[in-house]
């Protein structure tokens, strides 16, 4: 691990002038991710700036008849909450299926979202080839060990090629915020501004380096959820290689607001298949209007993995991404809570 300064802020305008004035420092919250990190050798920053004393720990009503939640709210804490059990259980259940009890307690919201990538080749540097984390020097994903790795969006030129990157995001807690269509709230020193959680990861494209849409001076504040509209039928399934502290092979966020056995509103996502939680607007849109059946679950599996692509690993993960949409559906539209 590298050197570093660490200092504590008191306010979001301190902590942006300390961000700011070092553009090598980071925002330290709970610190479960970005520490390992540091301990890899794979992050190396020049300060901490220490935000958990900042006002950002309280979950309030929120716009249009939403909550809002801090950025700052501990995952056990929000997984917990008697309003986000009640009016948004999908968002208990994502959260509650994320790593271990421990780590819930010091994960953060913001930092939740701004997890990096879990592939071998990039948290290992023994492995030359990591275009996340040394832009340039290929892909050792592609020819490598890639049950874990991608199938949809990825950007895949050849091993060697300095754009190529198959890493998949392993958040929980961002696939089920996709589904409920939250809004990311970040201030910077030009102010505040919103950004759909939709659009805040990033596919890799050309620069896989960079995770999200987030500027390297803001500082995420909140998360807002529009008002609850899949609290009676909504589920989250995570299938992963176990039962306990593992990440996703596939997971699916699944919400549905019904009238009778017709579906007036969903919102879904997928997890563990992309650089970001995947969201097909195809798919969700194909819903509406349509009757709750396994029949429609699995069109609407079809159109989600539509352009999928495998490697010689993962091939399995279309067929199961299928299969678990249409699962995560049909638990939704039964009405089944954990």
């Amino acid at each position: 691990m590298n050197p570093f300064s660490y200092q504590r802020a008191d306010t979001p305008e301190a902590a942006l002038h300390a961000v700011t004035a070092d553009r090598s420092a980071k925002f330290l919250g709970g610190g479960t991710n970005l520490v390992d990190l540091m301990k890899y050798n794979v992050e190396h920053p020049t300060a901490l700036v220490d935000i958990n004393h900042l006002s950002l720990s309280e979950i309030t009503p929120g716009p249009n008849g939403g909550l809002s939640i801090g950025a700052l709210v501990r995952n056990s804490d929000l997984a917990n909450h008697r309003e986000i059990v009640a009016g948004y259980p999908l968002l208990s259940q994502a959260l509650l299926a994320g790593a271990s009890a421990q780590l819930r307690n010091m994960a953060t919201t913001g930092g939740n979202l701004l997890q990096r990538t879990r592939c071998y080749y990039f948290t290992d540097t023994a492995f030359p080839q990591c275009n996340k984390r040394m832009p340039g020097s290929g892909c050792g994903a592609i020819q490598g060990f890639n049950r874990i790795h991608a199938i949809l969006g990825q950007t895949d030129k050849g091993a060697n090629s300095p754009e190529t990157c198959i890493a998949t995001n392993p958040s929980d807690m961002s696939v089920a915020m996709s589904a409920l269509n939250a809004t990311v709230q970040v201030q910077g020193p030009k102010g505040k501004r919103s950004i759909p959680v939709r659009d805040f990861h990033r596919l890799p494209g050309a620069t896989p380096q960079v995770d999200t849409v987030l500027r390297p001076d803001e500082l995420i504040t909140a998360v807002d959820l529009p008002s609850a509209r899949f609290a009676k039928n909504s589920w989250y399934l995570k299938v992963r290689d176990r039962q306990s502290y593992a990440f996703a092979l596939v997971s699916v966020a699944a919400g549905l607001e019904l009238d009778g056995n017709t579906i007036k509103s969903a919102g879904f996502a997928l997890g563990g298949v992309a650089h970001k939680p995947w969201h097909s607007p195809e798919a969700e849109h194909a819903l509406i209007g349509q009757p709750a059946t396994p029949d429609t679950f699995r069109k609407v599996a079809d159109l989600a993995l539509r352009g999928a692509k495998g490697y010689e690993h993962n091939e399995f993960k279309i067929e199961l991404a299928k299969q678990s949409i249409v699962r995560a559906l049909t638990v939704a539209a039964q009405g089944v809570q954990a």
